[in-house]
């Protein structure tokens, strides 16, 4: 299972890094539609035929898969398992967590090969977890410049203001 997390502030840089990693993916894994879920099941991006998939389920289902699977770990006394893969007759799911934060959905036909898929998305997860991490370092930045005062709405708020308004 993902470690806990606050919720992900995501910025257009890093969100534009994102699609041309997971459209690299795509391109090299010879896949169908890639997709990346954070721990809630939220969607964070996706690209591929996603035009006829209900991507709002699909996301809330895998992320639903990782906590299941989690427990199944638990069970066993591993920590968590990293890699899910399902096949099925026509289409397969790959599935990986990213640097812990986030979950990489592969969906591939017979076009692909497991074999294939696994090797890009190793250098695809790397690449974005350093993504990740720069989010993480800039989200860090902006709080801690925020709370000195910085482009804060409420940096000039003192607390006899605060006082004077409820008294």
């Amino acid at each position: 299972m993902l470690g806990p997390q606050s919720s992900l502030v995501m910025y257009d840089e890093e969100y534009q890094r994102i699609l041309v990693l997971l459209e690299k993916l795509l391109r090299e894994s010879n896949s169908k539609v890639i997709f990346l879920v954070d721990k809630n099941g939220q969607m964070i991006a996706a690209t591929g035929e996603t035009e006829n998939l209900d991507t709002t389920s699909l996301a809330s289902l895998t992320a639903g898969n990782i906590a299941a699977t989690g427990g199944l770990a638990k069970l066993i006394g591993e920590k968590e398992f990293s890699i899910l893969f399902h096949e099925g007759e026509k289409d397969n799911i790959h599935i990986s967590i990213v640097g812990g934060r986030v979950i990489l959905v592969v969906i591939f036909d017979q076009r692909s090969s497991l074999g294939l898929v696994r090797l890009r998305v190793k250098k695809a997860s790397s690449d974005l977890a350093v993504v990740f991490d720069d989010l993480s370092k800039r989200a860090e930045v902006e709080t801690a410049s925020a709370g000195a005062g910085g482009d804060s709405p409420f940096a000039e708020i003192t607390d006899d203001d605060i006082d004077n308004l409820f008294n």
